[in-house]
């Protein structure tokens, strides 16, 4: 089952600022400067947070998960905004 996490860094370094944002866009959808709406299944948690371990300076740098529940329930609601409207990209696989 895939869960919906919110997931935002505070990265010291612009460097690996970068690179986090980089390897962030693969995972999830860029809300705001470092938070991204993330749905994943246990394996690609853990695999993110394998990577991010790699990426950031573990005593300068963090990395927040907020679990908002499942991708298919409260997951998709739970989000409200004041101003602009949360748009979401619809992720669909292409075979070629």
């Amino acid at each position: 089952m895939r869960q919906t996490y919110i997931v935002s860094y505070d990265v010291s370094d612009p460097k690996r600022l970068r690179r986090v944002f980089k390897l962030m866009r693969g995972y999830g959808d860029h809300l705001q400067l470092s938070v991204f709406r993330c749905e994943l299944s246990e394996r690609e948690l853990v695999e993110l947070r394998g990577k991010l371990g790699v990426v950031i300076h573990q005593k300068e740098d963090q990395v927040l998960f907020v679990d908002v529940g499942p991708a298919e329930g409260r997951g998709r609601t739970s989000m409200r905004t004041l101003g602009r409207p949360l748009t979401v990209q619809e992720r669909l696989a292409i075979v070629v």
